[in-house]
């Protein structure tokens, strides 16, 4: 049997929430499951994955659902004691940061690239885009910033990067977090107990939530409860394509 795989994206703030479950209640999954990157192509990962006839099934999020999603993440943050500054994604380019976690992933410093992206975006509001905020993340894990930061053009690392989304497209992947093992698939932050109950199955769930993670990280600002921020009108959502806009549970969007 293949390697458990856990797709994740910096970007998605449920695959966040799923990061932090597996960290502070589940730490040895984290170590039994490979990390592969998954996001939004641009333009020319899009035509070399239609060369193969890979296709990610790709809509356009609406104001509505994203609207929503800005109170269920509250709502889920709240519950593991977390304070998630949101960010806003002005010219939003996610080859930046997922290319550099392979960059980061190649010298050993995979994991710690990936806590340090999440708490710069989720937890202080930094824009992943700007090369520049990806090669600070360097200097907190021992990594050259100017390596993290020219990943997006390098070319081998983008071949890297094609085979991960390639691989995406062979496992079904319609949203994140997304795990697989096996012939089972699990989408969204609600399936992470399934998923380590079924690589654990005598081991005992621990509780959903708890008051306090076992590693607190650097929180950000919490948003004013009665002001609404502007959703990203230009944010997508990774759904099953045959369901149409708005399709699935906000669990799994990206």
């Amino acid at each position: 049997m293949s390697r458990p795989r856990w797709y994740f994206s910096l970007r998605s703030p449920y695959s966040w929430l799923a990061y932090r479950d597996l960290l502070d209640r589940h730490p040895e999954v984290l170590g039994e499951v490979e990390w592969i990157p998954f996001w939004e192509p641009d333009e020319d990962f899009t035509r070399l994955l239609a060369e193969t006839d890979d296709e990610l099934p790709y809509v356009p999020m609406s104001r509505a659902k994203s609207l929503y999603i800005l109170q269920d993440v509250r709502r889920l943050a709240a519950e593991r004691a977390l304070r998630p500054a949101w960010p806003v994604d002005r010219a939003p380019h996610w080859e930046v940061a997922h290319l550099a976690y392979l960059v980061a992933a190649e010298r050993d410093a995979g994991p710690a690239f990936v806590d340090e992206a999440y708490r710069a975006r989720w937890e202080r509001g930094d824009d992943l885009s700007d090369p520049g905020t990806v090669a600070a993340l360097g200097d907190r894990i021992g990594v050259d910033g100017a390596l993290l930061a020219g990943a997006v053009h390098d070319r081998r690392i983008r071949r890297r990067g094609l085979d991960c989304l390639r691989s995406a497209c062979a496992d079904g992947v319609f949203g994140v977090p997304y795990f697989v093992t096996g012939h089972d698939r699990y989408w969204g932050v609600d399936r992470v107990r399934p998923f380590v109950a079924a690589l654990h199955p005598s081991t005992p769930a621990k509780p959903e939530t708890s008051p306090e993670p076992a590693t607190r990280p650097e929180q950000g600002t919490r948003p004013d409860p009665d002001t609404k921020p502007e959703p990203d009108t230009g944010a997508a959502v990774l759904v099953a394509a045959a369901a149409g806009p708005d399709a699935g549970h906000a669990g799994g969007c990206g």
